[in-house]
């Protein structure tokens, strides 16, 4: 196979995976929705719907990726507030500072920037992270030694900050590590 056709092979694969991954969902969902469920297995049909859609935002994120290294991707632009797309619901991380509306994918550069935080945090490990938000640029602190290769990138152990960091570049922005901050220039 042509190294050319393969961003096309992973983009039809999450496309054909949908399907069946639908299918789960929907089941799962309705199953869950009867009355006659004991507590187990109302958790159980749970687990399975939340499984499955953590598994439609890993396609999306692979089928992101794939249409990037492809020169397909078309980011659906509008306004949105720089410290808003830092701001996550999740207890390990903060975003404070000022800042600016700019037009960009708004939902892939929040994932992006959830994405970098999360690794931060999970592969630091540390309890909490912060973006600092001035304008377009926002830095993102503490980024640890056993972190930092994996939030840049230059280790390949989560999916979210290699995607992150494509859509960035993508969209005309820039990552970068400095000591122990992430700095991300949109």
């Amino acid at each position: 196979m042509a190294a050319d056709t393969f961003p096309r092979l992973i983009s039809l694969a999450c496309h054909d995976l949908r399907t069946p991954l639908a299918t789960i969902f929907g089941f799962a969902r309705t199953l869950n929705r009867m009355e006659q469920q004991d507590a187990r297995t109302s958790r159980f049909l749970g687990m399975i719907e939340e499984a499955s859609a953590q598994m439609t935002e890993l396609l999306d994120e692979l089928a992101a990726v794939a249409r990037i290294q492809d020169g397909r991707w078309e980011p659906a632009l509008r306004e949105a507030d720089t410290l808003e797309l830092a701001a996550v619901e999740d207890p390990r991380v903060a975003a404070d500072g000022r800042g600016e509306t700019i037009e960009t994918d708004v939902d892939a550069v929040r994932r992006a920037l959830r994405a970098f935080a999360i690794a931060a945090a999970r592969f630091g490990p540390v309890e909490q992270v912060t973006w600092r938000v001035e304008g377009r640029v926002l830095e993102l602190s503490p980024v640890t030694p056993d972190a930092a290769p994996v939030v840049s990138g230059e280790t390949i152990r989560d999916l979210g900050s290699l995607v992150g960091r494509a859509v960035i570049e993508a969209l005309g922005g820039s990552c970068a590590l400095e000591g122990e901050t992430f700095r991300v220039r949109l």
